[in-house]
């Protein structure tokens, strides 16, 4: 395992995933936050943010969590796992809201600076969220039926299967380091 893509829709834990997972195994992890977002919720141009995710996705170890799908062929085609966090609507709902007021005027470790969760941004949040469920959930089913043969995917639907998938990885870890 040396190219991960962790896809999932907002409030997923693809950002919580991801960090567990650099811990246990070492590879870099990018969020696809801090490519998206500039300093102070500027936005990059599509072209700058493709531009950044095709530089990450040539690097031979990574772990890459999140969106800008116009990249995902280009992800798919380098990633040896592929891991897709598929949540209710209602819990993650619950999550974004959760950090957001755990996290309210301060940063998340997967944003950049001076991107705060703020209370006000919620409803817009709530509302991408809302219009892109099924949509979003769509394309994730597609680029998993169309995962090369090479690539490994894992699809964690519970806080049970997330679990189990990180203990296995660290026992593997643990057991590659002894080796």
């Amino acid at each position: 395992m040396q190219r991960v893509m962790i896809i999932g829709q907002p409030g997923s834990g693809k950002s919580t995933l991801a960090r567990k997972l650099g811990l246990l195994t070492g590879l870099p992890v990018v969020h696809i936050d801090t490519i998206h977002w500039q300093p102070g919720w500027v936005e990059r141009s599509p072209d700058q943010k493709t531009q950044l995710c095709h530089e990450v996705e040539a690097g031979e170890r990574w772990i890459f969590e999140g969106g800008h799908s116009a990249t995902w062929e280009n992800r798919i085609a380098r990633a040896d796992l592929l891991i897709w966090i598929d949540r209710s609507a209602t819990l993650r709902s619950w999550r974004v809201l959760l950090r957001t007021l755990l996290q309210r005027g301060r940063s998340r470790p997967d944003l950049p600076e001076n991107c705060p969760d703020l209370l006000a941004k919620l409803p817009e949040f709530f509302g991408f969220m809302w219009r892109t469920k099924k949509t979003a959930r769509m394309k994730m089913q597609q680029l998993v039926a169309t995962a090369p043969s090479t690539c490994r995917v894992v699809h964690l639907r519970s806080n049970r299967d997330t679990r189990a998938f990180l203990t296995r990885i660290g026992y593997l870890s643990a057991q590659a380091a002894r080796d």
